[in-house]
């Protein structure tokens, strides 16, 4: 099956003004509506999604390496206030006017920090992690992720360790497979599919795990901006077969009510890949709000 995971039509880096390299790559037509993809933890700018929609749809999709992941330089100390002073240099930079932002999984703090900030007008955080760190989590999150959320409270720095020590293209792939629905099993061992996912991966890590670390620790811990302030619209895409113990503990339910301009679309028989089985519908919803 093409769950629209295609090669990029372009590749490239810009510098930003400390010096540092962001790697990027884009589908889709070059006057297209700008659409940035934050990606999942521990993958890169290689895997994208709805490549076999984006030319109708008139999108131009553009997938970020995260500082210290695949193409992008490190940059040890970033925020997540960081991340977004990186990215309006770069839509400054490309000529990304009026864009759009995806945040999968992991990516999606990152794609939310941007809304916060007003670099984005709109948002679909599909599968997204939750601000975990977050109070009204607190009695319900899985003991594994409770215990990463201490971690990063008590010792930002030891977690951190924690984290690349444990990071691996090779480990997270095991723990993927382990921890997914037979919905998402299907997804992601499908050949195609692998193939695209086990090579974003790899060119994750290729700078070794501290990319990697660096982004759990900005995702684990609490954000430095308020869902209440954001004023774009938002939609947040969950599916009900959903089982990754990083993502929403109550699949957005909170979240769409901190955030005033939320839409929430809770899908009855989907599971977390549902950016890839469920593309089309993310990115029309998200064309809408400025079409």
């Amino acid at each position: 099956m093409d769950y629209g995971v295609w090669e990029p039509a372009r590749l490239g880096q810009n510098q930003l003004p400390d010096g540092r390299l962001l790697g990027w790559a884009e589908w889709g037509p070059v006057d297209g509506t700008p659409v940035l993809l934050c990606p999942g933890a521990a993958t890169s700018r290689w895997l994208a999604f709805g490549c076999d929609v984006v030319d109708a749809a008139g999108v131009r999709l553009v997938s970020v390496d995260r500082p210290g992941l695949g193409a992008s330089d490190p940059d040890p100390d970033r925020t997540l206030t960081s991340w977004v002073s990186d990215i309006r240099h770069l839509f400054q930079e490309r000529s990304l006017r009026a864009p759009l932002a995806v945040g999968f999984s992991q990516g999606a703090p990152f794609a939310l920090a941007l809304a916060a900030n007003s670099l984005v007008n709109a948002v679909a955080v599909v599968s997204g992690s939750d601000e975990l760190a977050h109070p009204r989590f607190a009695h319900s999150l899985n003991p594994h992720v409770r215990g990463m959320v201490d971690a990063v409270a008590a010792d930002p720095g030891a977690a951190e360790a924690s984290f690349a020590d444990f990071g691996s293209a090779e480990r997270l792939w095991d723990l993927i497979i382990t921890t997914s629905p037979e919905v998402d099993r299907t997804v992601y061992t499908d050949p195609v599919f692998r193939t695209a996912f086990r090579r974003a991966m790899d060119e994750a890590f290729r700078q070794g795990p501290a990319g990697y670390a660096r982004d759990t620790v900005l995702a684990t811990g609490r954000w430095p901006f308020d869902p209440a302030g954001i004023a774009v619209p938002v939609d947040l895409w969950y599916g009900r077969r959903d089982t990754s113990p990083t993502h929403s503990p109550d699949l957005g339910e909170s979240l769409a009510q901190m955030i005033p301009t939320a839409t929430r679309h809770l899908l009855p028989t989907a599971g977390g890949s549902l950016l890839w089985t469920h593309a089309e519908a993310v990115l029309r919803t998200l064309l809408a709000h400025v079409r």
